[in-house]
């Protein structure tokens, strides 16, 4: 089965595509890479002649600060491409990073732009997957700028829930998400002792159970309501 397929899943789950779309999908030439814990996939300021699609794992953006501390600005899971942008920017202006393990699909700008050409209704479907990805963007800048910490972490983890849902891989309530307390740290703009403290007291509230890369929400209607969190932003079917 091509690795693309998991990009028609993906695009299919948010707009309608031909078959033939499909089919042109599916058809594009791609090499897989696997991925290590904590590997760059790029650099700030690097200037990518590809883009590429998560099939298995997760993957940051990220932006080093000034007192080395980082800040993680959005998260990706399977079928995301989460430098999609630079088919038309050239320059990634953040750090691409893996989170665990886990591969990608990389396919050439070259080969993009030739089946946007070919099929306006893709190219179409491209640009709605990078305006969600932006709308996630600044719901993520009201979490860290207007929200306490419990409610900054709530939102997080419904967030992840859902979109590992829509992705397929929320099982038995649980997902895996292979993140640590520093990437929870690093995502919420809390200190790392604020952020155990603040994960401890949804444990202690029977909210969440985090443990060992797997997160599990048996209340999801007071832990959205704690976050103020809404799907809509994510602007699923």
């Amino acid at each position: 089965m091509p690795a693309t397929n998991t990009l028609v899943a993906k695009l299919e789950s948010q707009f309608h595509l031909t078959p033939e779309e499909r089919d042109a999908i599916a058809a594009l030439p791609s090499r897989l890479v696997a991925l290590s814990p904590d590997e760059i996939i790029h650099r700030a300021g690097d200037r990518p002649t590809d883009c590429f699609v998560v099939l298995d794992g997760m993957v940051s953006s990220s932006r080093d600060i000034e007192d080395g501390k980082r800040q993680i600005m959005s998260f990706y899971v399977r079928g995301d491409m989460p430098d999609l942008r630079t088919l038309h920017l050239g320059v990634i202006d953040c750090d691409v990073i893996a989170i665990g393990p886990g591969q990608i699909a990389v396919i050439e700008h070259e080969d993009l732009r030739r089946i946007c050409q070919q099929h306006p209704r893709i190219a179409a479907a491209f640009w709605r997957s990078t305006l969600v990805i932006a709308a996630i963007y600044r719901e993520w800048i009201v979490n860290i700028g207007h929200r306490s910490a419990l409610a900054r972490l709530s939102h997080l983890l419904c967030e992840m829930m859902v979109r590992h849902e829509a992705a397929g891989l929320v099982h038995d309530g649980v997902c895996e998400l292979p993140l640590t307390q520093m990437h929870l740290s690093a995502a919420t703009g809390l200190s790392a002792v604020h952020l155990n403290r603040t994960l401890q007291e949804l444990r202690k509230r029977g909210l969440v159970t985090f443990y060992g890369g797997r997160l599990a929400i048996p209340d999801r209607n007071a832990l959205a309501a704690l976050g103020n969190f809404s799907p809509d932003y994510l602007y699923l079917p």
